[in-house]
């Protein structure tokens, strides 16, 4: 039942990921008083998008063709370590966290040598602020999962997730709550939302995640978008695990809850963007850094 249950959260990442971006938009659209755009949209896209082709430059290697499939290939196989509340994920071993942590650097690396590839001065501003703000993410993540290893005395994410709220409330929930908001703001960093970075934007000096991409077209452009929603639910599912406390036993109902969480986390996300402004570039790495300081203080916590 447990293998069951870990398939289907693998399934319903595939399946519903570019729902969460659905509900995002609908979140903005009410705080904005406005109806928006149906939860399906993201979908419609993606259709319309594969049903095109892709126009390549004469200059682009085979590193901006592969770019994309790769990309969505590897955080196909992260979600396949990332267990679903104290659910297992189809694949643990010791030491899980840092692969996933290694196979998300991939996927940037790519995404990144991509947007090189092209030529273009414009995205090649895009990947180095990309590159500048992923050098502060990418510790902070880390910590907070070593944290984590360290309160529950376990090396594999599956393992992590299991013991830590076992026994309901433990007394080591306040700094697991205090990850969790710090893995929150990494989920903004790294799924390049508010305040980070926006979207949605079309300002060309302020543009990070989106200039990388503007040179993709086609079918190329609907795996980058799906891969996206893919990681935005990746990064959901592992706050998700740490801000609800709830282990039932039963394998399909905590898999209703951890979906149901992880599509409540993404209205977080949509209350976040709709009364944050963004930062000013110069303030993204500070609010890194002071999510540095919490992972820190939950592990301090843990120590005494």
């Amino acid at each position: 039942m447990t293998l069951t249950a870990s398939i289907l959260h693998w399934l319903a990442a595939v399946l519903l990921a570019p729902l969460l971006v659905g509900v995002i938009n609908r979140t903005k659209a009410f705080f904005g008083g406005r109806r928006g755009q149906p939860f399906l949209q993201v979908y419609h896209d993606l259709f319309k998008l594969m049903g095109k082709g892709a126009v390549y430059s004469q200059t682009a290697t085979w590193i901006f063709r592969f770019g994309p499939m790769l990309g969505l290939a590897v955080v196909l196989t992260a979600l396949a370590i990332v267990p679903a509340g104290g659910l297992r994920a189809l694949f643990v071993f010791p030491g899980d966290f840092v692969f996933l942590a290694y196979t998300l650097g991939l996927m940037r690396f790519f995404t990144v040598l991509a947007a090189l590839d092209t030529g273009s001065a414009f995205e090649g501003m895009g990947a180095s602020r990309e590159m500048q703000f992923a050098l502060l993410a990418e510790p902070v993540l880390f910590a907070g999962l070593a944290v984590l290893a360290a309160g529950s005395g376990q090396l594999s994410l599956s393992g992590i997730y299991n013991q830590l709220w076992s026994a309901g409330m433990r007394p080591e929930g306040a700094p697991v709550l205090l990850v969790a908001l710090t893995l929150l703001m990494v989920l903004l960093a790294e799924n390049a939302r508010i305040p980070v970075d926006d979207p949605a934007t079309h300002l060309e000096l302020t543009m990070i995640h989106e200039v990388m991409v503007l040179d993709h077209c086609g079918v190329d452009l609907a795996f980058i978008q799906y891969g996206a929603a893919l990681k935005l639910w990746l990064f959901a599912a592992l706050v998700t695990g740490l801000a609800i406390p709830l282990r039932t036993g039963q394998p399909m109902v905590d898999l209703v809850v951890t979906i149901a969480g992880i599509f409540i986390t993404a209205v977080v996300v949509g209350i976040v963007e709709s009364t944050m402004a963004r930062l000013r570039l110069v303030r993204v790495p500070q609010m890194l850094v002071a999510s540095l300081a919490l992972s820190l203080a939950a592990f301090f916590w843990i120590l005494r």
